[in-house]
């Protein structure tokens, strides 16, 4: 054996590779029962009938392995995407058996039984995966599913949420008129309406209830209003289960935290929560801090009380910003707070400020400090002079605003299109591409030059650094780059990526003077600087809620309550895919559901059951659509002969079966090109 090979078979880890088969298999096994009680269903019923079945197959397609009971062929067949169950009389790839008068007169036949005998046959399929949807709901209940509660962990800068002022704690309670309790009927309600979004919850900061009603951003493929879940003040670790639980780079990294250590006092002050943590990181954000974690032991053997968790105390310095000495202008305001100060003095989206207290912004003072200047100066008037658009380019008198005591850098930034805000003021603003100043003694010194523009932005691993979680599996990163035609506004999201992705260099495509060149800079920090970043790596868990039944009858009730507002989810996504507000991107195929139950079932059982209760669901409402080849265009047939006592002609049913299978088909070959394509889905 060569060295290679060696080095090959030593980097093959024989026990991932086992788990990540034993995770398929178990994959192939649930979705396979979906299927199997599905066409079990038609089955018993058609046998109850008296109907003769001729196979009854799982998957379609050139059948792998097969059996005979009876006159019924069992069968596994090589496509696993569905199954079928092939009754005389009843053929949807020879749609002419419905209407034969010879096969009628057979009265094992499908097409001899009376109309309620055949829709019995029909529905069952779908009844039958209502019942196990609720079967599989009702032991994941009665065993205890973790959830997301409706709470806001992060608000994007500049999107509807922002606007309306909501921040990280608040309470989501009624989303349209529905109660929400988990942060999915937050996502669901705004992606599935046609309409403005109604929110109605508790807030944060002083407990008291606040109702908004927003306007959802539909430039994506979905509608959006800018939030994101809640986290927990337990650590997790990052990309792998060994794998460290602070970001590279950041303070927090190669400090002694674990995997599950949950912190409870930053400092002097206990931490309950994550707003609690991220208000005392923001309000101390200049200090050396001491973190106390509780750390779980090792579980007690069987018989013997658990012993208390134990308390670590680790200390952590401040997060100063990692700068290439670069200062560039301001763009032109982008949003405004409701009832924020800015708004009450008068400032307009369309303003662009060109001077604070005096100093020229670009100039004197950085864009990106001052979320920090005006919150320094909270409780003061702060003079502001802006230029706006009436009737051409003017200087307006100076604004006087009184900032509250809001620091910047902690609103959620979604690194494409999110400006920067000011949380004291309450606006949101981008940066240009084009260089003011550039500090000296810094990065950028004699390699860029004021007046000169960047027009692209990549921040790369140098070699031998350690993956940091951004990026694809190689660790490249999605480079920020002007678009032809676009305004030059990618420093905002460029420089915060910078701050997070914090071991990363920086290699910038600068234009000047006609020409372009690359340039590759290291980001330092300015270890006399003032300004420091809130965030000091810790990688957190998203919290989570145990909803747990205490009997069979209230595990029951919650999948019968769980398994409703499914089959809503399900029709409300076909109405929005409809009207066009939800796009067709969003849907998946069957290796995007392989890739997510291979997802699901690595986290446990409880997870497992709930993604096939849901899948149950689904492929009740869908199968019974009113398309030939599904269950509901066969019930569609078999309503107009119980009304009219008349079979649709052999010419009906064979022209719009085809039509249905070439949907059908169609749409499965569109799902197929998303999951590979758009969503990048697959066996990993």
């Amino acid at each position: 054996m060569d060295l290679n090979s060696m080095d090959l078979l030593a980097a093959f880890d024989l026990s991932k590779f086992a788990a990540n088969a034993l995770n398929w298999l178990w994959v192939a096994i649930g979705l396979g029962f979906v299927i199997f009680f599905h066409e079990l269903g038609h089955f018993a019923v058609a046998k109850w009938c008296g109907v003769f079945v001729e196979r009854f197959s799982i998957g379609f397609g050139p059948i792998l392995w097969s059996f005979k009971i009876g006159d019924t062929e069992y069968a596994l067949s090589a496509i696993p995407f569905g199954g079928y169950v092939k009754m005389l009389g009843q053929d949807d790839i020879d749609p002419s058996q419905l209407s034969s008068e010879e096969i009628a007169q057979d009265p094992r036949s499908y097409s001899a039984k009376a109309v309620w005998q055949r829709m019995a046959i029909i529905s069952a399929g779908v009844i039958m995966n209502i019942f196990t949807g609720l079967l599989f709901f009702a032991i994941a209940f009665h065993s205890g599913v973790e959830t997301k509660p409706a709470r806001i962990g992060g608000v994007r800068v500049g999107n509807p949420a922002w606007r309306a002022g909501l921040r990280t704690g608040d309470q989501i309670t009624v989303i349209n008129g529905r109660k929400a309790s988990e942060y999915v009927d937050i996502m669901v309600g705004v992606a599935l309406t046609s309409e403005d979004v109604e929110l109605e919850g508790i807030t944060e900061s002083d407990k008291k209830p606040f109702h908004v009603k927003l306007k959802p951003d539909s430039s994506e493929t979905r509608r959006l209003i800018g939030v994101t879940a809640n986290k927990d003040v337990r650590l997790v670790p990052m990309l792998r289960a060994d794998g460290p639980v602070a970001f590279p780079g950041m303070p927090a990294d190669g400090a002694a935290f674990r995997d599950g250590d949950r912190i409870v006092k930053v400092g002097d002050q206990p931490v309950k929560s994550f707003p609690e943590l991220q208000s005392l990181l923001i309000a101390r954000r200049h200090e050396t801090l001491d973190f106390v974690v509780e750390r779980p032991l090792k579980p007690a053997k069987p018989g013997e009380q658990a012993p208390p968790p134990e308390l670590v105390t680790i200390q952590v310095g401040p997060n100063r910003f990692r700068n290439l000495g670069l200062s560039m202008d301001i763009e032109k305001i982008v949003a405004i707070q409701d009832g924020s100060p800015a708004a009450i003095v008068g400032l307009k989206p369309g303003d662009k400020i060109v001077e604070v207290d005096g100093q020229a912004v670009g100039h004197t003072l950085n864009p990106v400090e001052l979320g920090d200047y005006f919150q320094s100066h909270h409780g003061q008037p702060v003079k502001v002079v802006v230029t706006r658009d009436v009737g051409g380019t003017r200087e307006l008198p100076p604004f006087e605003i009184t900032p509250l005591d809001r620091s910047g850098w902690v609103d959620h930034c979604d690194f494409r299109t999110s400006p920067l805000s000011i949380p004291s003021i309450g606006i949101a603003f981008q940066i240009t591409s084009q260089v003011l100043k550039v500090e000296p003694g810094s990065p950028a010194e004699g390699k860029i030059a004021p007046n000169e523009r960047i027009t692209a932005v990549e921040l790369f691993l140098p070699p031998g650094a350690e993956p940091d979680g951004y990026g694809d599996k190689n660790g490249k990163m999605k480079t920020f780059e002007v678009s032809d035609g676009a305004e030059a506004t990618i420093w905002a999201q460029a420089y915060w990526m910078m701050q997070l992705a914090a071991t990363r260099h920086a290699r910038l495509t600068v234009s000047g003077g006609g020409k372009t060149r690359d340039v590759v800079l290291e980001p330092t920090r300015d270890p006399n600087g003032a300004s420091y970043f809130p965030d000091r790596g810790f990688i957190l868990r998203d919290e989570g809620i145990i909803h747990k039944a205490k009997s069979v009858g209230a595990a029951l009730e919650m999948a019968a309550h769980h398994s409703s507002s499914k089959m809503l989810e399900v029709y409300l996504t076909l109405r929005s895919l409809f009207r066009g507000d939800l796009s067709f991107k969003e849907l998946h195929g069957p290796i995007g559901i392989a890739q997510v139950a291979h997802d699901v079932v690595s986290q446990g059982l409880t997870p497992m059951l709930l993604f096939l209760g849901f899948l149950s669901i689904n492929l009740a409402v869908l199968n019974f659509l009113p398309i030939p080849v599904l269950d509901g265009g066969h019930m569609v047939f078999l309503c107009w002969e119980a009304v009219t006592r008349k079979r649709p002609s052999e010419k009906v049913l064979i022209g719009a079966t085809y039509c249905g299978m070439a949907f059908v088909l169609g749409l499965m070959v569109l799902v197929i090109y998303l999951d590979i394509f758009v969503h990048g889905g697959g066996p990993k």
